[in-house]
């Protein structure tokens, strides 16, 4: 029995219900990508078709590495202000690496590389946890939670009729709701025959 037993088989044994969702959560971040030249262009950034299921499975995990992401944002900042222009193995770059400075510079980048870390063990994937740091945590900074949404499609998949859906990010095809205009008629214009209102 799976009394209380929280989370969906999507019929496969734990090793590979864990690499399903790594990869599904990978492969959208990998559609923010620039694949200009490369063979699977996304056609739509940000945006992947798979059932629901496996949709409502993979969305904590994506809403949780977004978080890892934005919580370190101000310590990246700082991290970038504190880094030196000098290049690499100069005899400025070695004595920037002896000076306070340096310390200062690595207390403010030590959480950012802890979280990149912790991204990759739940992904799995290298190039993913780059756009995440990069692209998509920026970009939701002022945003607490709600990164995702699930839309479902009309057409269901081929061969088993599955739920098909579409998981996306917020913010780039977002409907936007216009308030309708009060219409007017005849007898809420004013009348040409009215005496002028006092001032």
């Amino acid at each position: 029995m799976r009394h209380r037993r929280k989370g969906r088989k999507l019929g496969r044994n734990p090793n590979h219900q864990r690499a399903l969702l790594r990869n599904l959560a990978s492969a959208l971040f990998l559609t923010e990508r620039d694949a200009d030249g490369e063979p699977n262009k996304p056609k739509e950034k940000g945006r992947i078709i798979t059932t629901i299921q496996k949709a409502k499975e993979v969305r904590p995990l994506v809403e949780r590495c977004i978080t890892i992401a934005r919580k370190v944002l101000d310590q990246k900042a700082e991290a970038e202000r504190l880094y030196t222009d000098a290049e690499r193995n100069t005899d400025a770059w070695r004595s920037w690496r002896q000076s306070e400075e340096w310390r200062e510079w690595n207390n403010a980048a030590a959480p950012v590389v802890a979280a990149r870390r912790r991204a990759l063990m739940l992904l799995g994937d290298k190039k993913a946890v780059k756009i995440l740091f990069e692209e998509v945590a920026p970009r939701f900074a002022d945003r607490d939670g709600g990164y995702t949404r699930i839309l479902r499609l009309a057409k269901p998949r081929l061969g088993d009729a599955g739920t098909r859906v579409i998981l996306e990010f917020v913010g780039k095809n977002d409907r936007v709701r216009k308030k309708a205009q009060r219409p007017v008629f005849d007898s809420d214009a004013p009348s040409p025959h009215a005496a002028p209102a006092a001032e």
